[in-house]
């Protein structure tokens, strides 16, 4: 028997595990592109002067989904604060560099990935999430189109 809503913090109710379902997969599906790109980026220069010290390999971060209010919210970045070991730069000019396709700021004529921005292009931009969300949905037996 379906359970009857009678207003919408009661349909809002009946959503919010659904909601932390999708959205759950969505922020994994970004955390996943993310950490591909991460490796692409260390994949395309192995340097000569100096030992790397893969924090950037590492910083990554997935915050799990919350519901606040009527929204379910999740994160996925990149902890520039935990790069601390890098010589002459900031954790936050590391990945700058990475997303402008350098390797401590030097342009080593490779085909290395712009870490954020290719992330967003092969989740968002592309219509990814969107197609996830609603394949999510009808998983969950919701009509989309």
């Amino acid at each position: 028997m379906a359970k009857r809503v009678s207003n919408m913090n009661e349909l809002a109710a009946a959503l919010q595990p659904t909601m932390l379902g999708m959205v759950d997969e969505m922020t994994e599906r970004v955390y996943q592109t993310l950490n591909y790109f991460l490796q692409r980026y260390y994949d395309s220069y192995t340097p000569e002067y100096y030992k790397r010290q893969y924090d950037f390999l590492r910083s990554a971060v997935k915050i799990e989904p919350k519901v606040k209010g009527n929204k379910v919210i999740a994160s996925v970045y990149i902890d520039t604060d935990a790069m601390n070991s890098y010589y002459d730069a900031t954790g936050d000019q590391v990945a700058t560099w990475a997303n402008q396709g350098l390797h401590g700021g030097l342009d080593v004529g490779n085909n290395t990935p712009h870490v954020w921005d290719d992330t967003i292009r092969n989740t968002v931009n592309n219509g990814e999430l969107l197609r996830l969300a609603a394949t999510y949905l009808k998983s969950e037996g919701f009509s989309v189109r």
